[in-house]
């Protein structure tokens, strides 16, 4: 039997239930994998709380890392004992679990589980945003929302090590100041200061090329202030809302904008663009450019508390969930 954390109704954080479950062999094309660590990420509470729809009950959870203990028939790409990653399938906060062998990545040496697991989806999350929904040059300005935020300190330090200029924001001085280590040129306490006119005071009045937003409903309408002309905003989270444009005139009267709500199972549901993410990702943890950092580590059977800390928006960098 297996550990998993279960969502059996929609709700808060209570709703989460550790339960014993039965895995069983894994089917045509499936891995069966022993996990030794598990990211938790916004989409996690979204999809808990009823706010992205997932039929329940389901195990919760979407990204993970371990070791593959059988493999179904027709898989060739992976054997027992194989180190695998995957991101974006439900059902990740488990001991153990099933999964499509084409959904996993192989995890080269080097790279630690618990980093492994931080890293996955808000790592691929941060490719697909820099290197596809807007491809990022030097010499381009950014702002980036929740800069300390998991995605946040993942992208800043990429889009810097590209030559990027980095604006970002953040909600407390400790926060500041990690993303200030996380490559971020500025940093604007949102909790101080309103961002859209600091923005365009470091800006000479230009504004930046490109907004991302994982925030949502509270920075989504002031974040337009902020882009240039015929600047991009990439609405990508709703850690405070959900955004709604009634009036899309109002993309002409700021300047001709460009908005975008991407997520990644668009941006990689095909393999081929899966495994180059993943490639990326892992060559810039090894090389240095991008360091993770894994905030908050917490036991499997204490979800709900991570779930709590999440929302409350108490955590800098990754949280992670230990089997």
């Amino acid at each position: 039997m297996s550990i998993a954390v279960v969502v059996r109704a929609k709700g808060g954080p209570e709703v989460l239930s550790v339960e014993e479950r039965e895995v069983g062999q894994p089917g045509p094309g499936q891995l069966r994998i022993r996990q030794t660590a598990i990211g938790v990420n916004f989409i996690d509470t979204y999809q808990r709380s009823g706010l992205y729809p997932v039929e329940t009950p389901f195990v919760a959870g979407n990204e993970g890392v371990g070791t593959v203990t059988a493999v179904g028939e027709g898989v060739e790409d992976f054997k027992p004992g194989d180190r695998v990653a995957y991101q974006s399938l439900v059902g990740a906060y488990a001991q153990e679990r099933l999964l499509p062998a084409e959904r996993a990545v192989p995890v080269p040496e080097g790279i630690d589980d618990r980093q492994v697991a931080a890293m996955m989806l808000k790592g691929l999350t941060a490719f697909y945003l820099l290197f596809k929904t807007w491809p990022l040059k030097s010499g381009e300005t950014i702002l980036f929302h929740a800069a300390a935020g998991g995605v946040g300190t993942i992208a800043t330090q990429w889009a810097k090590s590209v030559g990027a200029r980095v604006i970002g924001t953040a909600g407390s001085k400790d926060k500041v100041e990690l993303a200030l280590q996380n490559g971020c040129d500025a940093v604007i306490n949102y909790r101080e200061e309103e961002f859209a006119p600091r923005v365009r005071e470091l800006t000479d009045g230009k504004g930046v090329d490109v907004v991302y937003d994982g925030v949502g409903k509270d920075t989504f309408e002031p974040s337009l202030d902020c882009l240039r002309p015929r600047g991009l905003m990439v609405s990508f989270g709703n850690a405070s809302g959900v955004v709604s444009i009634p009036d899309l005139t109002i993309l002409t009267r700021k300047g001709s904008l460009y908005v975008t709500r991407p997520t990644t199972a668009t941006y990689f549901a095909k393999r081929d663009d899966l495994l180059e993410g993943a490639k990326a990702l892992f060559e810039a943890v090894k090389s240095g450019a991008v360091k993770i950092n894994v905030g908050h580590a917490y036991r499997l059977e204490e979800a709900a508390e991570a779930h709590r800390a999440l929302e409350a928006r108490e955590t800098t960098g990754s949280v992670v969930l230990l089997p």
